[in-house]
């Protein structure tokens, strides 16, 4: 339904992309229950972190809090802005460590990556819950849930409900996941009228193109692609950890669409080594110097890094 709908966009090109901006916001605020003034569309939700370090981090706004390992991007990008980085190490179970987080905070940003890239790794909805409210006013909360779609665990909880009654909360969504369209470029937040405000002045006019628009709403009107996104990335994601179990490498419980195994090794010679096998991996993570991040391909795909991974691990 996407790859019509952008095809039949081809025509508009010409235009500016003005009214299905509206129509991609009116749909997304319906599915989250929120108001269209509540929502902000970016170009992928890697345009979402960027506004977010630029509007709440900086010398004069405050440092940005992470976890470590976590996604990089809004680091660089919060660091370009003058800001202190503060990375705070997940724990034992690989979740945020909430508390030394909050603990870091002063005024500027914390970024919550749930699930968490690299680890695949969930921080309680409880634990997320009671941090959020106690977190004070002045310190934004930016929730990324890029991989929300694969999360299935009974303690995993969109953070998207909690944005009504906390005006510092921002919840960032993509299309680059379980919608395909990572190379289309569309993303969103869900926050209140006023935090939105505060970041529109820093995004450019009509980031969002028009056929990731069209596709983006397209895939909201198709009931199929969500359900048979999620079964397939979990058949496949079965099959390639209990391949690597059975092999002596443990993973960490994924609820994303790529998993994160111990090597029991530095990790660099083995990206390499698959490398020239034409496998493509992961890059290294400093915090866990011997895991490896596989994203969840087709079964065949899979197939091929086992194959691969059984030359170069043996």
């Amino acid at each position: 339904m996407a790859f019509k709908a952008m095809t039949d966009a081809f025509g508009l090109a010409s235009r500016y992309p003005d009214e299905h901006n509206n129509t991609l916001i009116d749909k997304l605020a319906k599915i989250n229950a929120v108001n269209r003034d509540q929502i902000l569309l970016g170009d992928g939700s890697s345009e979402i972190l960027k506004l977010c370090a630029e509007t709440f981090t900086g010398k004069e706004r405050g440092k940005l809090v992470a976890a470590d390992p976590t996604f990089e991007a809004i680091l660089e990008q919060a660091r370009v802005n003058d800001a202190e980085v503060v990375k705070v190490p997940l724990t034992r179970t690989f979740s945020h460590d909430l508390p030394k987080m909050l603990a870091a905070a002063r005024q500027g940003l914390i970024y919550v990556c749930n699930p968490n890239n690299p680890t695949a790794s969930i921080t309680p909805k409880d634990e997320l819950r009671e941090f959020i409210t106690k977190t004070p006013r002045e310190t934004t909360i930016l929730v990324d849930e890029a991989y929300y779609h694969y999360a299935d665990s009974p303690d995993y909880d969109s953070a998207i409900p909690l944005v009504k009654e906390n005006p510092n909360l921002i919840v960032a969504r993509t299309f680059s996941k379980i919608y395909g369209m990572a190379g289309l470029r569309c993303g969103y937040c869900v926050a209140q009228k006023e935090t939105i405000e505060r970041m529109r002045p820093h995004q450019m006019w009509d980031s969002v193109n028009i056929l990731a628009l069209t596709a983006a709403s397209a895939s909201l009107d198709d009931p199929a692609q969500v359900p048979n996104g999620h079964r397939l990335n979990s058949e496949a994601k079965t099959f390639v950890t209990g391949e690597l179990d059975t092999m002596g490498y443990k993973s960490i419980p994924s609820q994303a669409n790529f998993i994160m195994f111990d090597c029991k090794r530095p990790v660099v010679p083995l990206i390499q080594a698959l490398k020239q096998r034409n496998v493509q991996v992961g890059r290294l993570f400093p915090a866990l110097p011997n895991y490896m991040r596989l994203t969840i391909g087709k079964k065949s795909e899979m197939e091929s890094f086992l194959a691969a991974f059984r030359e170069i691990a043996t």
